[in-house]
């Protein structure tokens, strides 16, 4: 679903590789936090579209969890199943799963996907199709990047200019306004809440990173300051 990536970009060249691994794991453990908090479900099925090698298990382990992939490379898939990633998978799109039943999934997750979908077409199918696909109560869980936060409009800018894959490595990583998220999860007949997961950002210093992740928690879920995230996590029920 993602364009192809530059590996000789910009702010690559500027980054170290153990800010960028603390970063990782501090969005890990804040989405861990927030679904274990607002989801309020112990086990079911997930359908986890765009699942790439990180699916979401970290989210949803596999003691509880019921996991079907979708990626639009069967060997992908066949990879992630061998390695009990996934429980089951086949090679598809959002917007286009026809062959899924109505109301067969508690959870479908769209994590690190929506903003590349929406570099190319309108997110409605995909919305549409994941509050179609969800069972009464059942939730649309989505993690993506935040336009509001400074970098996120810094980048907004730098792909309007054209500079995308010259600055970050690809134009289609376009953050995503928490206006949008929420009124295309509306539209689908979703009952959205919007949060942070964090307001640092991967490529700062780890002191600063780690000063910042003191706003997570006690700014993350408040509705006036939650918008501002860096890395914005959607959940919203069917």
């Amino acid at each position: 679903m993602s364009e192809p990536y530059a590996e000789d970009n910009l702010l690559d060249r500027l980054s170290d590789g153990d800010t960028l691994e603390l970063h990782y794991d501090r969005v890990r453990e804040r989405e861990r936090e927030l679904v274990s908090r607002r989801l309020r479900m112990s086990g079911g099925r997930v359908l986890s579209v765009g699942c790439g090698w990180h699916p979401g298990r970290h989210l949803f382990p596999k003691s509880a969890w019921q996991m079907t992939g979708v990626e639009l490379e069967q060997s992908w898939i066949d990879l992630l199943v061998q390695g009990g990633d996934l429980d089951d998978g086949f090679a598809g799109r959002g917007g286009e799963l026809d062959r899924l039943a109505d109301g067969s999934f508690d959870v479908v997750l769209y994590r690190l996907v929506l903003h590349h979908i929406a570099y190319r077409e309108s997110l409605a199918p995909a919305l549409a199709e994941a509050a179609r696909l969800l069972r009464p109560g059942g939730a649309l869980v989505a993690v993506e990047p935040g336009s509001w936060h400074p970098v996120g409009a810094a980048l907004g800018l730098a792909n309007r200019a054209g500079l995308g894959t010259k600055v970050h490595g690809t134009p289609d990583d376009i953050p995503l306004s928490p206006w949008r998220l929420d009124a295309e999860a509306r539209a689908a007949g979703l009952a959205p809440e919007l949060h942070a997961v964090t307001y640092s950002w991967r490529r700062l210093p780890a002191r600063a990173q780690r000063v910042l992740h003191l706003l997570d928690a006690p700014l993350g879920s408040r509705p006036r300051t939650a918008p501002f995230g860096h890395t914005l996590l959607l959940l919203a029920r069917a």
